[in-house]
């Protein structure tokens, strides 16, 4: 997966952790050529736990997440990308995620290691929060039991949601405590297998209370008093709960870039598609059109410019179309007769040109491309950055937690006038700031500050939009905010499955035949809203706990 340098040492960890025997599932299947469990440390599965939670990140906010909030769309395979076309979605990768990480969290228990201990309640929150957050009750206090037998193990029971939140704010609560002492206090610590903070405690304290802050503003809608009570606890008492306030300090994993398995999704030289799957993806003209209007400088940082201007000429001659000097000039009547079949104008910007939100079935035909027969290559749409070819660089991160997000949920705190140490005015552009120097153009701040809709209006929509910028490739937050305010105001596209975005992902059919009775309740605690059928509850459409009498997003 992401960054890990010894290969050997990732396949002994898969041959360690892989239960693969075909007899009963209380047995253990252990390789005799492989490292027995019961003696292996657990910096051999730190990395496998990291990069596993990375790339999971990565391919939720740069993948169909991204088209839910309209950070990017596809013109060709877009069904699942631009339509919400779901319908069976499996949590079977975040659990298997969860198998590995408990396992190293019981071996540090065994050898008396707080860092692990501690690293490992963060991670196991992390993931249950994704889980939670992307489909609702789930297997939570009897889950990762399977190997011990029992129908109650192998078929566990789903903890409401709201006790799972609980769950991980107290495990939070007790990663702080673990990962509070000096740095020499710790022993056994492999700065190598550690992907994330390299053995840097302090940095791993920081991300447990920053994600305890994310979590404590999730319940911000449902439970006002516990979000403000755990928002101000931690605001207020820095010295107990550091958090990332800087960006050097950001949840970043790098992508390696030595294989398919361990580089930046979509790239062009693992891919194996021929470039085809990185030039299917564009930007979205919901983002293009908001960056240009903010002069926002990451626009050039994440979008090419597109090839071809079009410049639609009322003096041509009817059934004019021919390209000079690099410039496609068309006749009005050319023009017209597009809008008129696809119901979109061309689109005449000179430099960034984004897809709209679900357009059309035939979104490669956007904006006069000529290429129909090879959608991806339309001259006149923009597609992401060329940086995003490769399989790994500079700036391809998988970007768990940030300064940026941890500036932004204060600032709505302090909107909502709750004490959070600084100013709303001051968090608000210290999230700003730290997002632009994540991204490398921090030398246009004062300049983009200075814009009249950038500039401090002390609005939650304001926040959440920077907030919704700044989580470009990390969208999954990005939704889960929007599904939480109704920011930013995002409208579904003309061709989707329903005509708002949904709210979570299906139970999937294997759970539903498998663990039908445990489902089965846990969809019953579903809310129905007036998008919901013909799915019946188990609908991507159906409100979880902690949306339920908010009247967000909709």
């Amino acid at each position: 997966m992401l960054s890990i340098k010894n290969i050997s040492t990732s396949l002994l960890v898969l041959l360690l952790i892989s239960v693969t025997s075909c007899y009963d599932l209380e047995e253990v299947n252990i390789n005799p050529n492989g490292v027995d469990p019961a003696n292996a440390h657990p910096n051999l599965l730190m990395s496998t736990v990291i990069t596993g939670v990375a790339q999971t990140v990565v391919n939720l906010g740069y993948g169909d997440i991204a088209g839910v909030v309209q950070h990017t769309q596809k013109d060709g395979w877009s069904g699942s990308h631009n339509s919400y076309e779901w319908s069976d979605q499996s949590w079977n990768s975040y659990y298997s995620i969860l198998r590995n990480n408990d396992e190293l969290y019981n071996k540090g228990v065994e050898m008396g290691l707080e860092f692990h201990q501690g690293m490992a309640l963060v991670m196991k929150s992390y993931v249950f929060g994704l889980i939670t957050d992307l489909w609702g009750d789930a297997p939570y206090s009897a889950a990762l039991q399977g190997e011990a037998g029992g129908a109650e193990n192998i078929k566990p029971a789903f903890d409401a949601q709201q006790d799972i939140y609980a769950g991980i704010l107290a495990d939070l609560e007790t990663a702080n405590t673990l990962l509070s002492k000096s740095q020499d206090a710790y022993s056994d610590i492999n700065s190598t297998q550690d992907v994330l903070f390299r053995g840097n405690v302090r940095r791993w304290q920081q991300f447990a209370n920053s994600l305890a802050l994310r979590y404590y503003m999730r319940l911000s809608e449902k439970d006002p008093g516990t979000a403000r009570a755990g928002v101000e606890k931690i605001a207020g008492d820095p010295a107990t709960y550091p958090l990332i306030t800087n960006t050097a300090d950001d949840a970043t994993v790098d992508f390696v870039g030595n294989s398919d398995a361990d580089s930046w999704p979509a790239n062009t030289v693992f891919d194996g598609t021929g470039g085809s799957n990185f030039r299917r993806l564009k930007m979205c003209s919901t983002l293009i059109e908001t960056l240009q209007r903010l002069n926002d400088p990451r626009l050039g940082v994440w979008a090419e410019k597109i090839d071809i201007p079009i410049v639609v000429d009322d003096q041509l001659e009817s059934g004019t179309d021919e390209i000079i000097e690099g410039i496609r000039y068309v006749a009005r009547d050319i023009a017209q007769q597009y809008e008129n079949s696809l119901g979109f104008p061309v689109d005449t910007d000179p430099n960034y040109v984004g897809l709209p939100p679900a357009w059309s079935i035939v979104p490669q035909a956007y904006n006069l491309n000529p290429n129909l027969e090879q959608g991806p290559q339309n001259p006149h749409a923009s597609h992401l950055n060329d940086r995003y070819q490769n399989p790994a660089g500079e700036l391809l991160k998988s970007r768990l937690l940030s300064a940026a997000e941890v500036h932004f949920i204060l600032a709505e705190a302090g909107i909502k006038g709750w004490s959070v140490g600084a100013s709303a005015e001051e968090h608000y552009y210290a999230g700003v700031a730290a997002s632009l120097e994540a991204w490398q153009v921090s030398g246009d701040f004062a300049d983009y500050v200075d814009g009249s809709s950038v500039a401090f209006a002390g609005t939650i929509e304001q926040v959440l939009e920077q907030k919704w910028i700044a989580s470009w490739t990390a969208a999954a937050e990005a939704w889960f905010d929007y599904r939480r305010t109704g920011f930013p105001a995002l409208e579904a596209g003309v061709i989707v499955k329903r005509p708002a975005l949904p709210l979570r992902f299906y139970y999937s059919l294997d759970e539903i035949d498998y663990n039908p009775e445990n489902a089965a309740a846990a969809i019953s605690n579903l809310q129905e809203t007036s998008f919901t059928a013909p799915d019946g509850k188990n609908s991507a459409w159906s409100k979880i706990w902690v949306l339920q009498g908010t009247g967000k997003p909709y």
